[in-house]
């Protein structure tokens, strides 16, 4: 492809290419903010996906078999905004003429949720296309549980457009690696391989044979030289998706910036805006009329031509669907059930009893109560980051595996972000309640995909295993110090550090009834006395209750989470009996829940005249919001060291005698 201007204005792909283009540059320069790069040089292989191969229906965004195409390259969102308008989905021209504004349904990058059409939130690169290998992975896991060699009632494709700066990050080759292991072939990435990034041209670190890498992981490569041949792009997606036993990626040269005359293939043409000047100058070279947001008649014709066709097709197939559906309405049902999550009302009959006074780690209460309610919930599915066995997820035998899709049990592999962000592909996709393991220490190596589910509000479940020092000898790389009280900031997360095997069962009925975010369970490695249980939905309603009331007048209250609410109560019972101190200790498992609570719900679990005291093997901070001023938090500033886990909490100042003391000389001072 050479830098002239290569698509004739006269043929009616080439206007709607322009169409697109001229409606992306518009969209940047009237918010004098945003990227027309990308749009300029990526609209023709756009255009042949969404024109000549995606299926879709734009009054029916979330129709079950429906293509999803992912723009990985967010920053790009103007072209995207583009086609979703062009094509009839409920974007209207005022939308685009808001781009980025305050209150607007174009956002600076896609957001899943509140533009019609997105699929999923990128902009962070690598994340769209590893979302992606979650939803090809989704489509093949429902197939093979609902189609038969007579009907296919889960069939479709999964199709994205990724930039160098997608495949440069270390999530994507992640996914792409599990990809390709797994044999996703309906999974087709276009390649927008423009050479150009942020700082300059991508050979000043990216060299590498990017079609020799994804060869490498078992997928297919195909190369189109001039990025605005559709024809080109077309043949190279249908060799694509005729080859359905390996993912394909489809590199596609293009330059970005393409027409704008003194910024085209130079890093200028990244971001803009470009101005007036060159846009008049880049609109000039089109042949297209100054004109903000202009589409000419033809273009609306051919696209209404288009939609029609597309919907024709949908309808076709959704009426087919329906009456497929009515014959076989034992299939019609679990397919409902599982694309509404829903957690059949006798739920508590399925689960596990736990003997008051027993000892059990708190990972091995989640392995049993997995265990339980995958029987009665079959949409319920993840997998570990190499970590089966360590995090108790041995939950069935029924592993997903190359070219068999009906298990449960995921094995990632070594790539916790690569889990983590195909887990949210998977649960937007439908159809599945998605968890994955890991150690809460390499909470670290996911938190990217981590905060995105928690954007979006897609409802993943995180189990978190070896929660505190009390791990002992891998010592301080392995022991979470910081990790759960920054988890704890992240909005629309939630972070539960249950005490004991009963409140484990609590953590897992607020994660499967929770719909609109991530739910975290931080779990423990050493065993744990199981408690008395609280009230049915007591977790999920104040956050915290109490684990141990006062006898007489309250004179210290002590607020744990997790293992130290153990280790709460022995200290509350030595004050007892050695220094005649009434003490009441609250259990707090969801602090932010509890936080949320009107002021008398907090002051009546934790009464503002005693002493207050908080106790977790992490850092103090944030439980100042609990103890005020004039409390005491005990816990870990610092990191951690490798010793048995039991020296490591006394050294560090978690063990009985260590806490009577400090609650005993904060009295003697008040």
């Amino acid at each position: 492809m050479t830098a002239d201007l290569a698509v004739p204005s006269s043929d009616i792909d080439g206007r709607c290419i322009t169409a697109i283009r001229m409606l992306s540059v518009d969209q940047v320069e009237t918010a004098k903010s945003g990227h027309e790069g990308l749009p300029l040089g990526a609209a023709p292989m756009a255009w042949t996906v969404w024109s000549r191969f995606l299926r879709f229906d734009p009054k029916d965004a979330t129709w079950i078999n429906r293509d999803r195409f992912i723009l990985s390259a967010g920053h790009g969102s103007a072209l995207l905004y583009s086609l979703l308008h062009l094509f009839g989905y409920d974007l209207e021209l005022s939308d685009l003429e808001n781009f980025r504004q305050w209150g607007s349904r174009t956002p600076g990058h896609p957001e899943y949720g509140h533009t019609p059409g997105v699929e999923t939130t990128t902009g962070p690169l690598g994340q769209g296309v590893s979302n992606a290998t979650g939803m090809a992975l989704a489509e093949a896991m429902l197939g093979a549980r609902f189609n038969s060699e007579r009907e296919n009632i889960i069939d479709h494709r999964t199709f994205v457009i990724a930039s160098d700066g997608d495949l440069m990050e270390g999530v994507s080759n992640e996914s792409a690696s599990l990809a390709g292991h797994l044999a996703l072939g309906k999974l087709v990435v276009l390649y927008d391989h423009n050479s150009i990034s942020i700082d300059g041209p991508t050979s000043l670190a990216f060299t590498e044979d990017v079609l020799g890498r994804y060869a490498a992981l078992g997928w297919s490569t195909f190369t189109v030289s001039d990025g605005n041949d559709i024809d080109q792009i077309s043949n190279a997606i249908q060799s694509a998706l005729d080859d359905s036993e390996h993912p394909s990626i489809i590199s596609v040269k293009t330059i970005i910036g393409f027409g704008a005359p003194d910024k085209q293939g130079t890093e200028a043409a990244h971001g803009g805006p470009y101005g007036t000047e060159e846009i008049e100058k880049t609109k000039e070279r089109y042949g297209w009329p100054n004109k903000p947001f202009f589409i000419p008649d033809d273009v609306t014709s051919h696209l209404k031509s288009l939609i029609e066709s597309k919907t024709a097709e949908v309808e076709k197939e959704r009426k087919h669907l329906e009456q497929v559906l009515k014959q076989n309405p034992a299939i019609k049902e679990q397919l409902d059930s599982a694309f509404a999550l829903k957690v059949p009302s006798n739920i508590d009959e399925v689960l596990p009893d736990f003997e008051i006074g027993t000892q059990l780690a708190t990972r091995a209460a989640s392995g049993k109560i997995l265990k339980a309610l995958s029987g009665s919930l079959p949409y319920l599915v993840g997998g570990s980051a190499d970590l089966v066995e360590s995090t108790s997820l041995e939950f069935t035998d029924k592993i997903v595996a190359p070219g068999n899709y009906s298990g449960s049990l995921i094995h990632f592999g070594v790539r916790e972000h690569g889990m983590a962000a195909a887990l949210n592909g998977l649960q937007l996709h439908g159809g599945f309640r998605v968890f994955g393991s890991t150690f809460l220490i390499f909470s670290d190596y996911l938190r990217p995909s981590l905060r995105l589910a928690a954007l979006m509000g897609a409802p993943v479940i995180y189990i978190f295993t070896h929660d505190s020092v009390g791990l002992g000898q891998d010592g301080p790389t392995h022991q979470p110090i910081e990790q759960v009280e920054s988890l704890r900031m992240v909005p629309n997360l939630a972070t539960l550090r249950p005490a004991d095997a009963n409140e484990v069962l609590e953590a897992w009925m607020v994660a499967l009834h929770r719909k609109s975010g991530p739910t975290l369970m931080a779990l423990s490695r050493q065993a744990l006395p199981v408690i008395e249980p609280g009230p049915k939905g007591w977790m999920n309603e104040t956050g915290a209750r109490v684990v141990l009331a006062e006898e007489r007048p309250l004179e210290v209250v002590i607020i744990a989470s997790g293992s130290e609410v153990s280790l709460a109560l022995s200290a509350a019972e030595e004050l007892k009996a050695k220094h005649n101190v009434s003490t009441r200790v609250v259990s707090v498992p969801w602090r932010e829940r509890l936080l949320e609570q009107d002021p008398k719900v907090i002051e009546e679990l934790i009464p503002s005249g005693a002493l207050k005291v908080s106790i977790e093997a992490g850092v103090t901070h944030g439980w100042q919001s609990l103890v005020g001023p004039d409390g005491i938090t005990i816990g870990i500033n610092r990191f951690g060291a490798s010793a048995p886990g039991s020296k490591v909490m006394e050294e560090l100042g978690l063990s009985t005698d260590s806490v009577v003391a400090r609650v005993q000389q904060a009295l003697k001072q008040r």
